[in-house]
């Protein structure tokens, strides 16, 4: 790991952090609360994914829904007027938009093979954005003179990684340039996630090794043809088998890489200060790969 012992990470001049885990449970949070007290840079790999290697193909589907209107159409076709994404660090609606989700196209859904593009599409962008975490490392402190880094990851790494190789290449690269912490969930904070998802379905990441499997078995147990699912109802379905799915993997990552902390630890946190501490503690505790 990057820092050896509690000693060695509180007297580092360059602390380098990458939160890892479910989304919900705090990355972005800690990202912010760093972030806000000077001194961090905070990068985030949905941002960059969603601006850099995903940016043209989010706009380009604006731009074919305003095709379908007349009006927009005539104004496109003669550049009076422009489509953007106004994707923010606190708003990434427009990456989730363009995922989508399968299922019935009177409800938002979009064709299989389609969705599964997308998931391709994002799968090359998450891994490029990852690995352009050591050169706005470098840009960070070369640039504004950020002596401190924190990368906010999406919570779909583990989808991206091969957690059980331990030479893995984005996991290598990541792990000589920062210290990998995953915040880790109890059972009453995935029942809490999952509420919060049914209430709000949105789209995610899965690998096909995953996807595919789960929506084969959702035709056959339904009995419901591609066309006639409802969109929601699958994501929430795939949703619940994800958390199931991400658990091992994840905890894998930790352990050949970086430390755990947990999501309640994680919520006392108030300060700048109060990461740093729980940092050191962690790693005075041993929690660090055999």
């Amino acid at each position: 790991m990057l820092y050896q012992s509690a000693e060695h990470w509180l007297k580092s001049p360059q602390k380098r952090l990458m939160l890892f885990g479910m989304s919900g449970l705090g990355k972005t949070h800690i990202s912010n609360l760093l972030r806000d007290a000077g001194g961090w840079f905070h990068y985030s790999v949905d941002y960059r994914i969603g601006t850099r290697y995903m940016g043209e193909h989010i706009v380009d589907n604006f731009k074919h829904q305003a095709m379908q209107v007349p009006l927009l159409r005539d104004l496109l076709m003669t550049d009076s007027i422009y489509i953007a994404s106004n994707i923010t660090f606190g708003n990434l609606s427009p990456l989730s938009t363009y995922l989508g989700k399968p299922g019935d196209p009177s409800r938002g859904g979009l064709p299989f093979e389609t969705y599964r593009t997308r998931q391709d599409q994002h799968r090359v962008a998450e891994v490029a954005a990852l690995m352009d975490t050591p050169h706005f490392i470098t840009r960070a402190q070369a640039l504004y003179g950020y002596a401190h880094f924190v990368c906010d990851s999406g919570g779909s790494i583990c989808e991206v990684v091969n957690p059980a190789d331990r030479d893995d290449p984005v996991m290598r690269t990541l792990s000589e340039h920062l210290l990998p912490v995953w915040i880790k969930g109890s059972a009453d904070h995935t029942a809490e996630l999952i509420r919060r998802f049914d209430r709000a379905p949105k789209p995610m990441y899965y690998q096909p090794e995953f996807l595919v499997p789960v929506w084969q078995a959702y035709l056959r147990d339904t009995g419901l043809t591609e066309g006639e699912v409802d969109p929601d109802a699958f994501v929430r379905h795939a949703y619940a088998k994800a958390l199931a799915h991400r658990q091992p993997r994840y905890e894998m990552m930790a352990q050949n890489w970086g430390i755990t902390v947990h999501a309640d630890d994680i919520a006392r946190v108030t300060s700048a200060g109060d990461v740093i501490d729980l940092i050191a503690h962690t790693l005075e505790a041993g929690q660090k790969p055999v």
